[in-house]
Order: C-alpha cells, then structure tokens, then sequence
C-alpha cells in the first residue's frame, strides 16, 4: 500500500536513493534533500515505509508556482503513484493563479491528461550546478 505525506520530518539522504534514473549528471542525495527542506510544497510517497516517489512545488505563496520534480522510482511506475502526487501537489496550489512545469515532449500527454496544458517558454541550463 501506498502513503502519501508533506511531512519531512526524519527524512534523511540515504531515503532518496535510486531517482533520477537516466539523468546526465543525477543532483547528488544531500543536494536532493535540500531542495525537498527548501521547496513550497513536497508531497512524498512510501511503500513499506521507502520513499518511492516525490513532487515538489516552488512558490511566492501568492501568484504562481513551478514543479520542477516529479519522481517515481523505476520498480513502482505504472501504478498511478506520479498522478497521485500530481494531483495531491495541484491541489496545494488551488489558490494560485499559475502552476508551470517544464518537461521533455514525450511526457506532454501524460501532463495533458491531469489537465495541465502546453505553453511556449524559455529556459537557461547550467548542468555544471550539479
């Protein structure tokens, strides 16, 4: 069974191991807790207690919004877990006036079916950061 939580409190490095699964240069364990402790919101799923998935939201608390991440460990993707943080994130910023995310073109339907929609913009990488 599943568990979902916005709750941080104990969570520690070693519980986030195993995401970013073909990433070119993976955010290492102790960056990836920061950003949970430094996001909006974060929404965490558990299997048996393991972290088996994450969403996290940066926000001014007021306008707008950004989901930079939505993860689901490899061996549990599939189940609805990704939709179910989505929805559970989305609905933490029902006040806002927008909610954006950047993602690859394969996963636009997957987007588009929990409601979100295709916009036009702009972006700076610096991979040396990671």
């Amino acid at each position: 069974m599943i568990s979902y939580s916005t709750d941080l409190s104990g969570l520690v490095e070693a519980d986030l191991a195993g995401f970013f699964v073909g990433w070119p240069a993976p955010p290492s364990p102790a960056q990836h807790l920061a950003v949970l402790h430094g996001s909006y919101r974060v929404v965490i799923a558990r299997s048996a207690g393991d972290v088996v998935g994450f969403v996290n939201m940066i926000s001014d608390g007021v306008l707008t919004a950004f989901i930079p991440w939505l993860e689901v460990l490899p061996a549990h993707q599939g189940q609805g877990i990704g939709t179910e943080l989505m929805r559970r994130i989305v609905a933490e910023a029902a006040h806002l006036y927008s909610v954006d995310l950047v993602c690859d073109d394969a996963l636009r339907p997957y987007y588009e079916r929990l409601g979100l929609t295709a916009l036009t913009g702009m972006g700076l990488r610096n991979r040396a950061a990671l």
